[in-house]
């Protein structure tokens, strides 16, 4: 917290991101949780002992939805449809929404051995589908907001770290809904019909970010989706159209209530660094050095450390594949990076985390590596 208000630290931060930063259950016997794996049990003890931990967490309990699917169930099981079927090492989703005489359907599939979800098919792939998306009603998409758990987790952590509050922007929750290059060919072809799509967007999470920076204020938050319209993806001038204007807002009332707004973004920042910074962001992560990114750690803080937090800058492939050797040396340049200055502060954090069971013995020196420097040892 002393971090993010800018005050003086006596070591920089340390996160592991993902791992301490989810809730996770080892003990948890599903076949589909990695983390039961014994090579995990070491990690994540030292992450929960030895890191300043970053609790992400929901604020969204739930939509209200009736399992029974009586005639009282919700507005959402009107028109959305879930099953999920297992075969052979795959968890597959299929949800299936009929609206406006259409059938739209999106895939998805989990394998047992990875946590990542591929999504196989996208819900919409035209401009068509985009006009019937619109015509479902707002209630469709309202939300049970609950906030104890949030209480609850950051009174358990005491003094071992802090709870995150986790959200997407309207653009993650639009761009999510095409692939990748139906996305950008419509975001780039039709703004005004994709406006119209971020706008509904907006309704409910502008909403669930207002209350949820009322009920449970001063928190650190973390905004994600930016990097949907950063380059190579879209131009700085689309950017300012698809998040400046939807993600202003949500700072807008986090800040209201002594609340601290990072933003999530992948890829390039260059281009786009002062619109983050004049959106009245407090932090950015994870920022990637080149070649994934276009600007170094020490960039970003000459320039613009004196009003962002800085997380970052490891990137989860150095972690995974470098000799402990080579790896310290990435370490001690971005700590050197990322505090050498005036600065407002810096926490040291990869990019992301290992999504396998193996961990191996160089991936958990790493991690080590990350601690001891921090601590000055």
């Amino acid at each position: 917290m002393a971090t993010l208000r800018g005050e003086p630290v006596d070591r920089p931060a340390v996160s592991f991101y993902e791992i301490g930063g989810f809730k996770i259950e080892p003990a948890n016997p599903d076949p589909y949780n990695i983390y039961n794996a014994p090579d995990w049990g070491p990690l994540l003890h030292l992450a929960e002992e030895r890191t300043d931990l970053i609790r992400m967490m929901s604020p969204v309990r739930a939509r209200s939805i009736d399992p029974t699917g009586s005639a009282t169930s919700s507005v959402w099981q009107q028109f959305f449809r879930e099953e999920t079927v297992e075969q052979n090492s795959w968890r597959i989703t299929t949800t299936t929404l009929r609206v406006a005489g259409r059938t739209l359907t999106q895939r998805t599939k989990r394998e047992r051995d990875v946590d990542s979800v591929w999504t196989t098919e996208h819900l919409l792939k035209d401009a068509g589908d985009v006009e019937a998306y619109l015509q479902i009603p707002d209630e469709a998409f309202a939300e049970k907001v609950d906030v104890a758990p949030l209480e609850a987790e950051d009174v358990a952590l005491g003094d071992k770290g802090i709870v995150m509050v986790d959200t997407e922007d309207p653009l993650c929750a639009a761009a999510a809904l095409f692939s990748m290059e139906d996305y950008t060919v419509l975001a780039f072809t039709e703004p005004a019909l994709f406006h119209r799509l971020l706008e509904k967007m907006a309704r409910h999470i502008h909403a669930r970010t207002a209350e949820v920076s009322r009920r449970f204020p001063g928190r650190l938050w973390r905004i994600y989706g930016p990097e949907y319209a950063s380059e190579p993806f879209l131009p700085p001038s689309l950017f300012r159209e698809y998040v400046v204007r939807y993600v202003a807002p949500m700072i807008r009332d986090i800040r209201a209530h002594g609340g601290f707004a990072r933003i999530h973004c992948h890829g390039r920042l260059k281009g786009i660094l002062d619109d983050i910074v004049g959106m009245g962001a407090d932090g950015l992560d994870p920022i990637e050095p080149p070649p994934h990114g276009d600007v170094t750690l020490r960039y970003v803080r000459e320039r613009y450390g004196k009003q962002l937090v800085l997380f970052g800058n490891l990137e989860i492939a150095d972690i995974v594949s470098l000799p402990t050797a080579q790896f310290t040396e990435k370490v001690k340049r971005a700590l050197d990076e990322g505090t050498t200055g005036a600065g407002r502060g810096f926490v040291l954090m990869p990019s992301s985390a290992p999504y396998g069971r193996n961990i191996s013995r160089q991936i958990l020196q790493n991690y080590e590596t990350m601690v001891r420097l921090t601590e000055g040892t």
